[in-house]
């Protein structure tokens, strides 16, 4: 009989690591209130997937990679650095934009799918959270890992992450919401590039290795 226990301690990490708000927070948060909930909603999913991808990767070595070989996590953080900078980019365009064209943008579907990708990328640029899934398994996988863990912890880190900030898309997609996201579109827009584009710099300026 396989002891699992070991995924909670990782299960309550990952929910702390998700719920700092971070680059994912504000494009979930963005997309609800500008866009949709269906879009935002498939923000979050990317944002799953992503995590997911991070899951495996770090199951199959990339925190002992990313220790012994500092230059590939330079690399990996000046391309987070850069998305962010785009993204930050994107959206100031966006809050210089007339109403009207917003509103056009807003309404407009740019496709599922499309979103589904832009969480993705968001998720996967910052190499951060190889270190954190590296961590945890280093912190609270057992000596003799159970058959089947590697594939119980990427199916948690998606449904940690996907429901997390489905969550945060159905409360800001509410029609409030979305009245006060127009009242205060360009600061709302401002302000999330700001952040956006902080966390962008401040990634690529950092030259701290794991």
């Amino acid at each position: 009989m396989y002891d699992y226990t070991f995924l909670l301690p990782i299960s309550a990490f990952l929910l702390l690591g998700v719920m700092i708000p971070g680059p994912s927070f504000i494009l979930v948060a963005q997309t609800a209130m500008a866009k949709s909930r269906s879009d935002a909603i498939a923000v979050a999913l990317g944002m799953g997937v992503g995590s997911t991808v991070f899951a495996i990767i770090a199951s199959i070595g990339l925190f002992s990679l990313l220790e012994t070989v500092p230059s590939a996590y330079i690399v990996l953080k000046v391309l987070g650095g850069v998305y962010l900078c785009f993204l930050s980019y994107t959206m100031w365009l966006h809050s210089k934009a007339p109403i009207s064209q917003s509103t056009v943008n807003n309404c407009s579907s740019s496709g599922r799918f499309n979103m589904f990708l832009v969480g993705l990328l968001t998720q996967l640029s910052n190499p951060k959270t190889a270190i954190v899934f590296g961590s945890a398994f280093a912190v609270f996988l057992p000596k003799d890992v159970p058959a089947f863990s590697y594939y119980l912890i990427s199916a948690t880190a998606f449904i940690i992450d996907s429901v997390w900030y489905i969550f945060i898309a159905t409360v800001l997609s509410t029609v409030k919401a979305q009245q006060t996201y127009s009242m205060f579109r360009q600061y709302i827009c401002k302000i999330a590039s700001g952040f956006m584009g902080f966390m962008g710099v401040k990634l690529l300026s950092s030259q701290q290795v794991p």
